[in-house]
């Protein structure tokens, strides 16, 4: 993930079109990458057997484990939590800057991730809105299918 830790060196004052512009760059590479990893497996039937490959297929092939947790409220929201999130857990073994810095370059990795996932779920035919929060005990992703965002 150099180009996040590049963005980060580059844009030191403006977290926000940082943020912004990885989004994207995760949503592209999501967008083809799931053009990749799916091409073998036949089309899932509905959005919950999709986000199930996701969190278990999928994930394996990004971050090396599947999910923690999976829940929905079967209303096209869904939220996953990964307790030790891969692109997090390797910035504080590598990295020796300070907190401030730790935390802008965390936001920017979730902020990758997030567009990465929601090029993934674009690709597969389920448009959606795709936010994280960093909690105590990982990372959790919001997923709202398009039918439910206003």
């Amino acid at each position: 993930m150099a180009v996040v830790e590049h963005y980060i060196n580059d844009n030191e004052n403006n977290i926000d079109s940082s943020s912004l512009f990885l989004s994207q760059i995760g949503y592209r590479v999501g967008y083809s990458l799931s053009e990749r990893l799916s091409k073998e497996s036949p089309r899932y039937r509905d959005e919950l057997d999709t986000i199930k490959y996701l969190c278990k297929e999928l994930w394996i092939c990004l971050f090396k484990k599947q999910v923690d947790n999976l829940r929905t409220n079967h209303q096209g929201v869904y939220v996953i939590h990964d307790g030790r999130f891969r692109l997090l857990q390797q910035t504080l073994l590598t990295m020796n800057k300070p907190i401030d810095d730790t935390n802008r370059l965390h936001q920017l990795y979730i902020a990758y991730s997030t567009g990465l996932i929601r090029g993934i779920l674009t690709n597969m035919g389920y448009p959606c809105r795709v936010t994280a929060e960093i909690a105590e005990f990982g990372v959790k992703f919001q997923i709202e299918m398009n039918s439910t965002v206003g």
